[in-house]
């Protein structure tokens, strides 16, 4: 299922402008994150890719229908949604409820959806009785990402998904996420942790002031030190190492080094490069 947006320009009260003509596509099955400083204007554009929002000028289309030819209910049925705070979705009284919620809204409960639900305590480890509001940060955000993903829909959304998590919580969450994208959903992610974007994202696009500043490979982005100077941000550790040796050693820039493009290639070449083991590099990147 395709993202689209063309030309779109959003904002929450009409005089202040959020998103000032923002273009971008994602394609069935990709795994996108969106990275920027606070208020480059990501939230916004994910509220529009559900319909939460609606485009003031231009268009956001879903596998080629504008968002506003289509009702809630049928984009629910696509793009499955998460709030960075897990109390703005959670709403029910016990976990079972919860992830039943998202069927009945959608008049969808039946005896498969109950043998979904079940199947996803099953993998999240919940206590189908507990009451969602008494769980700890973490594991409410798991709760509301399990609500999500027992929809099973082809496309999700994810507003900073490992926010308020520790490394064990965020490691469970970012491998559901990551097995999600495997079984062919498209996940488009909102993330503030570059090296969460760096392991998992194949495609980063920056924004910045409501614009979309950079699009591409995410170690093509990563790389590109000049636009994430631009939009405040900082790359992984590894994508420093690895400019700081070939800056270092000019003869690294036609080795693997410099077309890596996901965060175990680059390891693999910066251990190569400086006679080292990938688990010993892998270690340090970790332990950082």
């Amino acid at each position: 299922m395709t993202i689209e947006f063309r030309d779109v320009h959003a904002s929450y009260d009409a005089a202040t402008p959020i998103l000032r003509g923002v273009d971008f596509t994602v394609e069935d099955g990709e795994f996108v994150a969106f990275v920027g400083t606070n208020g480059a204007g990501k939230s916004t554009t994910m509220r529009l890719i559900n319909g939460l929002l609606k485009p003031e000028q231009g268009e956001v289309l879903v596998d080629g229908v504008p968002t506003t030819q289509l009702k809630t209910s049928e984009l629910a049925r696509r793009v499955g949604f998460l709030f960075q705070n897990p109390d703005s979705q959670i709403c029910c009284g016990t976990v079972r409820e919860e992830l039943l919620f998202g069927f009945r809204a959608l008049g969808c409960l039946d005896e498969q959806a109950e043998a979904r639900v079940d199947a996803v305590i099953d993998e999240f480890g919940f206590n189908p009785d507990d009451d969602p509001f008494l769980l700890n940060r973490g594991t409410r955000q798991l709760l509301a990402l399990a609500s999500i993903v027992v929809l099973d829909t082809p496309v999700v959304v994810l507003d900073e998904p490992t926010t308020g998590l520790d490394y064990r919580e965020c490691v469970k969450v970012m491998s559901i996420i990551s097995r999600l994208h495997q079984s062919g959903t498209t996940v488009i992610m909102v993330c503030h942790d570059m090296e969460v974007v760096g392991d998992f994202a194949e495609r980063v696009i920056v924004m910045s002031a409501g614009q979309v500043v950079a699009q591409g490979p995410t170690f093509d982005v990563l790389r590109d030190r000049a636009t994430l100077e631009a939009a405040s941000l900082v790359p992984p550790q590894i994508v420093d190492i690895s400019m700081a040796l070939g800056m270092m050693r000019p003869a690294l820039a036609s080795t693997p080094l410099a077309a890596a493009n996901t965060l175990d290639q680059m390891c693999d070449a910066v251990a190569a490069a400086v006679g080292a083991t990938y688990s010993g590099v892998r270690g340090l990147e970790e332990a950082r």
